[in-house]
């Protein structure tokens, strides 16, 4: 978990507001959801590995004082969120009446999950999702990529690449290598290994779990595949769309697993070259939200991690538009209203008495992100007197 100082946060803020802004030209509605939900929510079997990452929350009070009177009782009732779909199922679920029969949603903010601290991961760290519930048509997967793929080139991220896979196609895959459908799970799980353990260690793993035939099997699908895989007709649709607002951002991948045990159909993720892991990724899950909700609704979205693709962006230049006012004290009354003055101009107006050593605290300021400064010298003239010049 990090502290971040103020111009990491400003420019944190400035690639939030650009792709949430690219996400609401597209038609998506900003939702918010709590930090904590239900720890039945959040251990329900759906979120994989991530369920064995969730901080709980004790229960408080009496209800705790009972829990640890009983051997039985469960200590914890709540939990932080480990994502942002989980939450996102029960917000559906108890505001459907009040939402369009198609909802797009964009939700931001940070989740949190019990990792091992290292390089790129992080146990506090920040998601930005879309989400369409109610659209059970290729067009919501369509509307998804189109708009996540325009949000990171608001960013100046244009060589990302999505690749694209089918549960449906997975399982096929899978059945196909003699693995039987009760531990084709299992299968999914080491096959989701392949960019680390390259195919021998695929199908070493595959041997220790179901054989030697599957093994082959699994050697000889892995070795015959290639990066222009023929597209499959289930997918037909999304590429042939896709390709004419995006050529060539859309990558078939028959070996996609994604580790979240709530997918049903289309899955994604999103890579980039300068970037040891994916930045993004999701899918279609139809039957997650009929958990909560007693009636089957299809769902689909897909999540940019924050985290990594503001690794990925340089720090934003310093704001042209901040600047700094340097006042004597008995001009007070006349730097705050100058300073009302410019804000109504447009300008970020820190206000800041006359300093002993003007070079040393606009050196300091220049470091926070401000660019110019001025000095009120003709108080009476107002904002029009001002002479702003650029901090060195």
């Amino acid at each position: 978990m990090r502290d971040f100082l103020p111009l990491e946060k400003s420019v944190r803020n400035d690639l939030m507001s650009k792709i949430v802004g690219t996400y609401e030209a597209h038609g998506f509605q900003e939702i918010e959801t709590p930090a904590l939900e239900a720890i039945e929510r959040l251990s329900s079997g759906d979120g994989g590995d991530n369920e064995k990452l969730a901080f709980r929350v004790l229960k408080r009070g009496e209800e705790l004082e009972q829990a640890l009177d009983s051997d039985a009782a469960q200590l914890s009732d709540l939990g932080l969120r480990y994502d942002l779909t989980v939450p996102l199922t029960r917000y559906y679920a108890t505001n459907h009446a009040k939402l369009p029969r198609v909802f797009k949603a964009i939700q931001t903010g940070p989740v949190w999950r019990a990792e091992r601290p290292q390089k790129g991961r992080y146990r506090q760290f920040v998601q930005c999702d879309i989400d369409t519930i109610g659209d059970e048509t290729n067009f919501a997967e369509i509307e998804l990529l189109n708009a996540s793929l325009n949000a990171l080139a608001a960013i100046g991220i244009d060589n990302a690449i999505i690749r694209v896979n089918h549960r449906e196609l997975l399982r096929n895959s899978i059945a196909a290598l003699g693995v039987s459908v009760s531990d084709s799970g299992k299968a999914m799980i080491t096959i989701d290994k392949l960019d680390k353990i390259g195919i021998d260690g695929v199908a070493l793993e595959m041997k220790d779990r179901f054989g030697d035939k599957v093994a082959e099997a699994t050697t000889s699908w892995l070795s015959s595949l290639t990066k222009s895989n023929e597209i499959p007709e289930l997918l037909h649709e999304i590429f042939t769309e896709l390709d004419k607002l995006h050529p060539g951002k859309l990558r078939f991948d028959p070996t996609l697993v994604r580790g979240m045990g709530y997918y049903t159909g289309t899955i994604f993720e999103i890579e980039h070259p300068s970037s040891g892991s994916s930045i993004g990724g999701g899918g279609r899950y139809d039957g997650m939200v009929g958990k909560w909700l007693g009636t089957e609704v299809a769902a689909v979205g897909i999540s940019i991690g924050f985290e990594r693709v503001a690794e990925l962006v340089a720090d934003s230049p310093t704001s042209s538009n901040s600047l700094v006012l340097v006042f004597e004290s008995e001009n007070r009354q006349a730097a705050l209203s100058i300073q009302a003055q410019a804000i109504a101009a447009g300008y970020l107006v820190r206000l800041e008495p006359t300093p002993k050593k003007l070079n040393v605290l606009l050196d300091s300021l220049k470091a926070q992100g401000f660019a110019s400064f001025a000095v009120i010298e003709e108080p009476q003239r107002g904002f029009e007197g001002l002479k702003i010049k650029p901090i060195a």
